[in-house]
Formats: structure tokens, sequence, C-alpha cells
């Protein structure tokens, strides 16, 4: 079956790398930017069209706040880069926020901040891809048509992209991301030039339109206050993916965190460049954005109807400073459609690293700590891949109805990671004397704390604005992840202290006597090859134990083995209902009942093939038998192997294979000394 696999395998994410090679999949920093960074520098495309959407409740005039929303969006940004490049510092071993709330804040903390990012991860995934499918869409007919297929496709391209490796995934995203970070900083000169050195008027494609409203008069007082507070908890979605980063420290090249650090950096005033740009142009060209285009959007004074297509800010803004149809114009929105996809690749990296840790600690699979073939987290990264597309499937790749869904777990996230920080400033300044060191630690905490504060603040205010908007089903889904890894934790410590051994001077109970029993179909070599090695075991009983299926086929084995002379017993045991598994367990457990302090081991003599269809047709009965078995108490299962001729031939094919290494070689890293080559 293994052969029938491997091939597709390979042709989707190349040759499997053994773990010395880890170090090269390692990132420099013009390749960590576009990996980690992708989503909240292309949040961009969609954040600034949330804060306008927020406000056209109150009317266009309502427009006149976006600058001092996205003001106090910047300055939270600025503030939570801030703080995380303390965190980078503090704790590069990849933990992030659940590394500082567990060591600082406690377990239940850590879980919290777990659940808050995990849920978040796969948000991010499902409204980067709908978003973009729907960007995609308003060019082309049939991918809004078929959005939720699309969405599902692009998901399994991109996890098929990670499954090659993180360096590879890089490599593939570096150069849209960078043209997408390209054309809007184009944008931004452009327009800025346009409207202050050449004076002239920019005009959205909408600008000539006009915003229904039932608030004819605006809103004021308290209905205005929560109508702001609204709007700027939705465009607090361009925080989203700061943390990856910190989680990500160790796909670094070192020195780790600095390099982390300085990507935070760059990353931070990239990101409010763009936001703060765009909403500027969208307010000097007039954009008009609408909660519900098709009735609120009036053109010439009439509704603009179900067949109006309300377009992202970006382009609107696109169109106004380059033109529409323009070539700049196309450029620009190529880049951000694509990017949109490619957004999903900060949790691609962020939930299999996380997802690893988490395995470490026992609160997850194991085989989430396991490196795949191209030495990435792989069982991570498919089930991000399945998560998300079944959120795409429910809400139908619909990214307006998704987005209500995000933005709780990251700021759950933001605010214990820096309360976090706070204590772990605490505990060092009561023991440091030296002042440069104080001086340090005293600046790195009240930027903490500030950031706390402020985190704190907002995540207020998205739980008070956006719960009834979808943000309950974030909140359940972290439920449900910390009750399911605190099972997890509490399985895999009971499974440890059952298996635990005894103290020291108190050896195991031994077994009174061993009774052997080989299973017998017929007379060949596998199991002539099995009885000579039970007899090797030296037993206190040996005997073969055969079914009755066909009485004509038993009498034939029996006179066989009394022709051969076989000198241990056989026992025939009948089977009316052609049954083979059963009667054996029967046995089995009759010996086990009449000898409890005895232990019966079953000897199965097997074959070896060397192709997946020839697995098909052996070894069938002994599977379901060794299932069975191994849940009967006192019994020891030992399976007698013998290779069949395909099997060698296999084996020798494998080893003229240049990059052949044995099963399992290249499944967990870094391996002992790999620190070393990775610093030459």
């Amino acid at each position: 079956m293994s052969k029938l696999t491997d091939v597709p395998k390979r042709i989707l994410i190349g040759r499997a790398r053994r773990s010395e090679k880890l170090g090269e999949t390692l990132l420099p920093k013009r390749v960590a930017l576009p990996v980690f960074a992708s989503d909240p520098l292309s949040s961009v495309a969609y954040a600034p069209g949330e804060v306008l959407i927020v406000l056209s409740i109150a009317g266009a005039s309502a427009y006149h706040f976006s600058p001092w929303i996205a003001t106090a969006i910047i300055v939270l940004m600025f503030t939570v880069v801030a703080s995380y490049r303390q965190n980078v510092r503090a704790y590069p071993s990849g933990g992030g926020d659940y590394e500082v709330a567990t060591t600082n804040l406690g377990r239940r903390a850590g879980l919290t901040v777990a659940s808050a990012l995990l849920v978040d991860y796969v948000l991010t995934v499902a409204v980067s891809i709908s978003s973009g499918v729907e960007n995609l869409g308003s060019a082309v007919p049939f991918v809004v048509e078929n959005k939720t297929t699309v969405a599902v496709a692009v998901i399994l391209l991109l996890t098929v992209m990670n499954l090659r490796g993180v360096r590879e995934s890089g490599k593939l995203f570096a150069v849209p991301t960078y043209c997408f970070v390209v054309g809007v900083l184009a944008l931004i000169l452009w327009g800025v030039i346009r409207t202050v050195l050449l004076d002239d008027d920019l005009k959205a494609p909408t600008a000539d339109y006009e915003i229904h409203t039932e608030h004819t008069e605006g809103l004021a007082g308290f209905a205005l206050a929560f109508l702001l507070l609204r709007a700027f908890s939705s465009g607090c979605a361009a925080l989203t993916g700061v943390e990856a980063i910190s989680n990500g420290v160790p796909a670094f090249r070192k020195p780790k965190s600095k390099n982390a650090a300085t990507t935070l950096a760059l990353m931070g005033v990239i990101a409010v460049t763009m936001f703060g740009g765009i909403i500027a142009l969208a307010l000097a060209s007039d954009v008009k954005m609408a909660e519900r285009p098709s009735t609120e959007i009036l053109v010439n004074g009439e509704p603009a109807g179900s067949d109006y297509a309300q377009d992202p800010v970006i382009s609107q803004v696109g169109a106004a400073v380059f033109g529409d149809g323009s070539l700049p114009f196309v450029f620009l929105a190529a880049a951000t459609a694509l990017v949109l996809f490619l957004a999903a690749n900060t949790s691609y990296n962020g939930f299999p690293l996380l997802g690893s840790i988490l395995a470490q600690d026992r609160y997850l699979p194991r085989q989430l700590h396991t490196r795949g073939d191209r030495l990435a987290f792989s069982n991570g990264i498919v089930l991000l891949a399945g998560a998300a597309a079944i959120l795409v499937v429910v809400y139908e790749a619909d990214s307006t109805r998704l987005i209500q869904l995000y933005i709780v777990g990251v700021f759950v996230s933001f605010t214990l990671s820096q309360t976090g920080m706070v204590r772990h400033w605490n505990r060092l300044l009561r023991t440091e004397t030296r002042p440069p060191e104080r001086r340090r630690m005293l600046r790195s905490r009240a930027i903490n704390t500030f950031g706390a504060f402020f985190t704190g603040i907002v995540l207020i205010v998205v739980l008070i604005t956006k719960f009834s908007h979808g943000a309950w089903v974030s909140l359940v889904g972290m439920g449900l992840f910390y009750a399911l890894m605190t099972a997890i934790r509490r399985h895999y410590d009971l499974v440890a202290e059952e298996l635990e051994t005894d103290e020291e001077g108190e050896p195991p109970v031994r077994p009174s006597r061993v009774h052997s029993i080989v299973l017998v179909s017929k007379i060949h070599k596998p199991t002539l090859r099995a009885l000579a090695y039970a007899r090797l075991m030296r037993s206190d009983s040996l005997e073969a134990v055969t079914i009755s299926v066909d009485p004509s086929e038993t009498k034939e084995l029996r006179a066989e083995w009394d022709r051969r002379g076989i000198d241990v017993p056989l026992k025939i045991l009948e089977s009316p209902y052609r049954e083979v598994t059963r009667p054996v367990i029967d046995y089995v457990k009759r010996m086990r009942k009449e000898h409890p302090r005895d232990v019966v081991s079953v000897y199965i003599p097997e074959y070896v093939v060397g192709h997946w269809y020839e697995q098909l047709l052996h070894n069938q009965s002994a599977l379901r038998l060794k299932g069975r078995l191994l849940f009967t108490s006192g019994v020891m299962v030992t399976s007698v192997p013998w290779q069949l001729e395909s099997s060698e031939i296999a084996r020798r094919r494998a080893r003229r294979r240049a990059d052949w290494h044995a099963p399992g070689a290249v499944r967990r890293g870094p391996v002992p000394g790999q620190g070393k080559r990775d610093e030459q």
C-alpha cells in the first residue's frame, strides 16, 4: 500500500529530507516577512472597508470619523508590535503567547491562549480564502458562482504547497506579497503626489453615489459611541497574525530573536503605512461603502439593486488614483486577489508550530509533534486545512459572515500574553541589581503594561460590539478546544501513571508458566519456521492449533502432520460457522481461566510482500486475530515473518535509490548536534 501512495506523495511534496537538513529550512528575514506577515499586510485589502461599512449605518457624513478610528488602530498596532518585540527576545523558543501565559499566569491561562489562537488561525484561513475568492469573483463569474468549491480547492492547493516545507512555501509566497506591498505603496505615493503636488481631484467610481440610511439626521450620544466602537473593532482585523512571528521564532535564522524582532518592526511599519494611506485616499476620492449595498447604495437616486457588486475600498481607490482599467490598476488588483489567498499562509506556519508545542506538553495528540518527510509539521497542516475547509463549507465562503467570528481570539491572546510579560519582568526585577539591566527591564515592563491595558480595553469593546454578530461562535470554539486539550492531557497523565514502573526493590510479578501456541493453516515453510522459533523459546508447553473450517482439508493436514512426524501436538478447533478468529480467542480465554497466573504466547506466521496489492491478498485473518488478541489479558502475540521473493526485490530496488533511508529516519527533529551544524 505504501507504494501506491508514495509516488503521488513524492510528486506533490517532493523527496523526503533527512533530519540533519533541518537547518536548510530556516528562513532569512526577507523570506520570513511574507511567510509570517502576509496576514496583517494583506488585511489592508478589507480592514479599511470594514470601518467604512460600519460607519455607513449613520450615513456618509459619519465617514469623517474614519481618520480618528484609523489613528486609534495605528496606535494599537504600534503598541502590539512593540510589546511582541519584548516577547520574542524573552521567549525565543517558539511558544509565543502560549508559553508566556503558561509560564507566568499558570496552566489555565496558557490553555485559554492556546485555544484562542487555534480558533483564530482556523478563521484566518477561512476569512482570507473567502475574501480572495470574492475579489477574484468580481472579475471571473465562474468563481463567484462556485465560490465554495473554489475556496476549498484553494485551501487544498495551499496545503500541498506548505507540505513541501516552510522554505519552499516562503519562496512561492514572497513574490506576490512583495508585489502587493509595492503596488499599495506606489498607490499611496502617486495618490499623495496627485492630491498635494499636482492638486488633482481624485474621484472613486462610487463618488457620485449616495448612501440611504434610516438615520437621516445621523446618530448621537450612546448610539454614535457604540457605532464608533463597532467600526474600531471591525478595523482591528488589521492586527490579526501579528502574534504569528512570536510563535515562529525557531524558523528564523540565527540570531533568531533579533531577526524576529526586526521582521516584526518592519511588518508594523509597512502595515500601518498601507492602512493609513488607504483610509486617507478613500476619503479624498469620496469612496462609498454600505452594509447592504443593494438597498443602501443609491445610483441616480434609486437603489443599486441586487445586480450591484460592491468593489472593495482598495479597488475603488486604485481606480481613482491609477485610472480604472489601467496597467497599474490591473497589477494592483491581481496582486491583491493573490495575496489574500496567500494571507492564509500565516496560519499555515503558526498553527502547526503551536500544535507541535501543545503536543509536546501532552495537550494535543503526539502525532502533531512529528515532522513529516519535508521537515514540516505535516499533521498540523492537514488538521488546519480540514478545519478551515469545514468552516468555508458551513458559511458558504461568505467573508462578511465569517469576519464576524474574527478578532476575539487574537485579542484574548494579546491581553493574556502582555499581562504575563508584566509578571515576567516583575519576577526578574526582584533579583536583578545591575542598573543597566534594570533600566532595560523597566522600559520593557512599561511597554508590556501599556500593551496589556490597551489590548484589554479592545477585547472588551470587541466582545460587546461583536458578540451578537457571531463572536459567540468563536467563544464556543475556544471552549471546545479548551475542553478537548484538557481531556487529552488527562488521558496522557492517566496512561503515564498506569505505566509507571514499580518502586525500586519491588520486582515485577513473574508468570508461573508460559504456554506457547503456534497457529497453523497448512504445513509450509512459514509454519515450520514458526514452530522452530517457538521451540527455541523453551516454553513450559507448546502446541500447534488449527481451525477446522473444511473437514477434508483438516483431515489432510492431520495426515501430513503425522507423516512428517512433527513432535508438536496438533490441536484441532472445530468451527461450525467457519470462523477463524472466535475459536482461537475462546480457546485462549479458556486456558487463561484454567491457569490465571500463566501466560499464553501465540505465534502467528505472516507473509512479507513487496507490492501493495499483494498485501490485500495475504495476512487479513492474521491482522484480525492480532487485533482481538491484543485486548486479551495475559496473552503475548508474536509475528513470525516469512519474506516472499517480491519483498526482497522491493528492498533491493529501494536501496538503489539515492535518497533511500530507513523507515522513520526522517520523522522527528532536530537531531543531536543539529545546533552546531546550523551555525556552520
